[in-house]
């Protein structure tokens, strides 16, 4: 998995029902644009991920915050 600032990741839901999670790439800290990723919600909230198989790049640039 590869990601740039301003990518957003999706973490898609793992039940049926459960919508997929969308946050802001604001920081790569793995070495050519791998995981972990200091990662920001549609509530401003941030944390470090390292996405797990149920997870994507979109490598469409953000707009302003999280979709």
């Amino acid at each position: 998995m590869h990601a740039s600032k301003g990518d957003h990741l999706v973490v898609h839901g793992r039940i049926v029902g459960q919508k997929d999670h969308v946050v802001e790439i604001v920081d790569v800290l793995g070495p050519d644009g791998t995981p972990p990723y200091r990662v920001r919600a549609e509530n401003g909230h941030e944390s470090i991920m390292s996405p797990g198989p149920d997870s994507v790049v979109d490598h469409r640039k953000a707009t302003g915050t999280a979709q």
